[in-house]
């Protein structure tokens, strides 16, 4: 059977897509290509009327044009969502953490891309960077899961990444393991996969993704330009750096702090993320300068990856074992001189913005993986290779890193319908197999490259091709100089 054309599951409740940006008109034609849903009991609210035409109607989806408040959400939401519907949230400015809680009390699946806050909730001046973190975020939501199992599922934060990822990562990780002669069986939970990463002796993890996407047309000095979301790269830029700080790390990193709650899996930086940079490597690109963009997997992955010390040091600050993870991130050319301008403009956003699609020139790719150091064989990358011509000839209305995500929106939609009862999970705690059959006939070419390379080649004397042992992300030659101040 053609997997572009499969129905992988039949849907009989209503569905809500909360939203209709870029990626929202991208994941619509691939829920009504792969779902079987009567286009009827599809709704669309969004708070502009983009795509309006030429996407919803075009389809026969009705369109509610309305922003979501908190003061008139559940006035406007519960005349469309009941028990065994689906809310699809890819909004901004909406809170996770109160439409979960609607979803529970009507009994409807959810999904988002990203845990949202309220607006206000990245850029308050009266909060602390702490309190304007992913790692918050986060830990507001954790509170609702459900060990009944007879909550609907929640699947928060699964797009590309966070979401695809963490299902590279598993297969990363299986396949490190058969080629260093430590084959083992699939782990079946977080404990066998914890154990896994630590024995296999990884140490850092790096979600690397080089965007070479490009427009005939060149950025204006006044506007914003970029292959996705501008509100939500906006959003994630001028809040704090963040990574997973793991258990081998000795010396926090120049202006570094740790939250004084929750899981410890991560920590912060006194800075925002267009502020800092780090060096990553993609198998096409080979080495770049990326920004250090804070994201909900780099918390969610270090999380779910540690391995408690059952002794005296049981402190969560103080596991046996952690990884450090973080995301190091080289957009399109175009949204690099945005994010400077904005570093430079004391986090003021443009009050032009494009979004690239339809002007994208031939040739460019979206370079998408998880870059595994640490281990025997030094380094192994393991992600999505697309081009904008595949994409184009795939899907509708998406670009190369549009369709990353959209497909596994895809993916996650229908494992969320064939495991309806899982209340609040994570990508990490997914079925990443299904997940990956769903979503591989969208991503190009999936690779897996070993590497020599490291963050630290050609930054001190002693430079090692392998993985040093006694790495510390914050050496000083790793972390000195992320500002550009």
């Amino acid at each position: 059977m053609n997997q572009l054309t499969k129905k992988h599951t039949v849907f009989g409740g209503r569905l809500l897509i909360v939203g209709f940006g870029s990626i929202g008109q991208g994941v619509l034609p691939l829920i009504l290509r792969h779902i079987d849903i009567p286009v009827e009991k599809i709704t669309i609210i969004s708070a502009d009327d983009d795509g309006r035409r030429a996407k919803a109607e075009k389809y026969g989806v009705a369109f509610i044009h309305e922003t979501l408040t908190p003061e008139n959400y559940r006035k406007i939401l519960e005349p469309l969502l009941g028990d065994g519907d689906f809310l699809l949230n890819l909004s901004v400015d909406v809170s996770t953490k109160a439409l979960v809680e609607f979803c529970r009390e009507r009994g409807s699946l959810y999904l988002d891309t990203c845990i949202e806050p309220w607006p206000g909730g990245y850029d308050d001046p009266e909060l602390t960077p702490s309190q304007r973190s992913n790692y918050i975020l986060r830990e507001e939501v954790l509170p609702l899961r459900d060990a009944t199992g007879t909550k609907p599922t929640a699947l928060v934060a699964h797009g590309a990444n966070p979401g695809l990822v963490s299902l590279f990562l598993k297969e990363a990780l299986l396949n490190i393991a058969r080629d260093t002669g430590a084959a083992a069986e699939k782990p079946t939970n977080r404990d066998g996969w914890s154990h896994l990463a630590k024995d296999l002796g990884v140490k850092v993890i790096q979600i690397s993704e080089r965007d070479t996407q490009a427009s005939a047309t060149p950025k204006r000095p006044d506007e914003f330009v970029n292959t996705w979301s501008i509100f939500g790269f906006y959003g994630e830029g001028i809040q704090p750096c963040e990574m997973g700080w793991g258990s081998h790390e000795e010396v926090m990193p120049f202006e570094g702090a740790r939250h004084d709650f929750g899981c410890q899996s991560s920590i912060y930086l006194d800075q925002p993320s267009c502020d800092t940079q780090a060096r990553g490597w993609t198998p096409l690109t080979g080495p770049y300068l990326g920004y250090v963009i804070t994201h909900n997997e780099a918390i969610s992955i270090a999380d779910y990856y540690t391995v408690k010390n059952n002794g005296r040091r049981g402190s969560p600050k103080k596991p046996a074992y952690r990884p450090t993870v973080y995301y190091c991130y080289h957009p399109c050319d175009a949204a690099v001189i945005s994010m400077r301008e904005i570093a430079a403009g004391d986090g003021k956003l443009h009050e032009k913005h494009r979004l690239l699609m339809e002007e994208i020139l031939p040739g460019g790719v979206d370079e998408l993986g998880i870059l595994v150091m640490g281990h025997k064989k030094g380094a192994y990358w393991y992600g999505s290779q697309l081009s904008i011509d595949e994409a184009r000839k795939l899907a509708p209305h998406n670009n190369a890193t549009s369709l990353q995500v959209t497909s596994t929106v895809l993916a996650g939609m229908i494992w969320a319908m064939e495991n309806p009862k899982q209340g609040v999970v994570e990508s990490d705690e997914i079925d990443h197999e299904r997940c990956l059959e769903i979503a591989r006939p969208y991503l190009g070419k999936v690779v897996g490259v070993y590497t020599d390379w490291t963050p630290l080649l050609g930054r001190r004397p002693e430079d090692n091709p392998l993985f040093p042992e006694d790495l510390n992300l914050a050496d000083p030659w790793q972390f000195k100089n992320f500002r550009f101040s």
